[in-house]
């Protein structure tokens, strides 16, 4: 029998603990032994739950016990999450997390840490909750060299992006509709300026690419300066606007990484990726194009993913192939500087003014625009930069980037 350690029982860790029973037994099936949960850990008293004399406040009584072989973290943040993950490790423990921040910020160490010891540090549900695409990654996509990996990577953006797109709501509106549904949490910071998106397209390019990215070496804006007009004028040139995390590798090796809303053309796979499911496109250079969508949160899903690594750790006995990457170097991560593309650009001013500044642009129509309003797409790609410079002296209430 494999003895299974959750650490917090909020969202995640409660769907882990459900998940664990209400299918233990394909589980057992599956790993050829049962699985069973013998310790909760949370500083909160849960007198009515199931799993009620399985509840513990000292973590050490989870270190010390030799029979607890995997333990589930889904604390959160990067604090006490770090400590406890480390002491476990250490004490000969495999470990589990869905917490991209831990990762993101500490998955080099953690990695190598797990390697040390002979025990594994598995994180498939850190990046879009449910679907399958840190093994994909790692094993199914191992014989390509990875030249992008682009994607939906919150939930909570793409919901609000889509309510704007199809009810018309503006963003404070749509903002608070997702709070009201659970979708938002009451300060949406994280997701609203795209520092989630940013954890786990720093995890997806560590892995694509097989170096450490930093997250605070990655541009990241979010979705707060959309407006109802960048929807409508996106809509009349056939896109829709998605907020991307993109890592690109670049000719010279280095890594383009970066989060912030783009146009996409409605014909994009991605395109078509509504409310808060979430999509990953991976570019390979012997496989294409592949895309992986699902439910990138939640109870169910994410539990799904962590309980799929638990079973992997039992299955092998804790001996399965360790996931690591290299050292990181600041030289090694580019921002946008140098990544050209063509732009979407609104202005407070004229149409032939914008058409005489920057040149070769299809210019937009909206319907209730003013006449001190103007908005286009530049028919040539180049860098933000280039296009800045031609804008200078105008008031550029938008700018956006078009995936290519």
């Amino acid at each position: 029998m494999v003895k299974v350690a959750i650490l917090g029982y909020g969202t995640v860790g409660s769907g882990v603990a459900q998940v664990l029973h209400e299918n233990q037994d394909s589980i057992a099936a599956s790993v050829g032994q049962s699985v069973e949960v013998k310790y909760i850990l949370d500083v909160r008293d849960f007198d009515q739950s199931p799993y009620g004399g399985r509840f513990v406040k000292d973590f050490s009584v989870i270190e010390e016990d030799p029979e607890v072989s995997i333990v589930v973290e889904t604390i959160g943040g990067a604090a006490v999450a770090l400590n406890f993950t480390q002491r476990a490790l250490r004490a000969g423990k495999s470990v589990v997390t869905s917490n991209k921040e831990l990762v993101a910020c500490h998955g080099l160490e953690l990695t190598r840490l797990a390697k040390e010891k002979g025990v594994c540090y598995l994180f498939e549900a850190s990046v879009g909750g449910g679907i399958p695409i840190i093994r994909p990654l790692t094993v199914c996509l191992a014989a390509n060299q990875i030249e992008e990996v682009c994607g939906i990577l919150n939930g909570t953006t793409n919901y609000i992006l889509t309510r704007m797109i199809q009810a018309g709501l503006p963003f404070e509106t749509a903002l608070k509709e997702a709070q009201e549904n659970g979708y938002a949490e009451r300060d949406p910071s994280a997701d609203i300026l795209g520092y989630d998106a940013c954890r786990k397209i720093c995890i997806l390019a560590d892995l694509a690419f097989g170096k450490n990215v930093d997250p605070q070496l990655v541009p990241t804006e979010g979705i707060t300066g959309i407006s109802l007009a960048d929807v409508d004028y996106a809509d009349g040139a056939g896109k829709k606007i998605k907020l991307l995390g993109r890592a690109v590798r670049q000719a010279d090796g280095r890594v383009c990484a970066y989060v912030a809303p783009h146009l996409v053309d409605v014909t994009h796979p991605i395109a078509g990726v509504e409310d808060v499911f979430n999509a990953v496109f991976v570019k390979g250079n012997a496989v294409g194009d592949v895309m992986f969508y699902g439910r990138g949160a939640g109870k169910l899903p994410t539990a799904s993913a962590v309980v799929a690594d638990v079973m992997d750790i039992a299955r092998s006995g804790g001996n399965r192939s360790p996931i690591t990457w290299g050292d990181g170097d600041p030289a090694l991560v580019c921002g946008t500087e140098e990544l050209v593309s063509r732009f979407y650009v609104r202005i407070k001013g004229a149409a032939d003014a914008l058409r005489n500044q920057v040149g070769e642009i299809k210019l937009l129509a909206r319907s209730g625009a003013t006449p001190d309003e103007a908005a286009g797409i530049t028919e040539l790609a180049m860098t933000e930069a280039q296009l800045r410079e031609k804008l200078m002296g105008m008031e550029v209430l938008s700018l956006i980037r078009v995936l290519n």
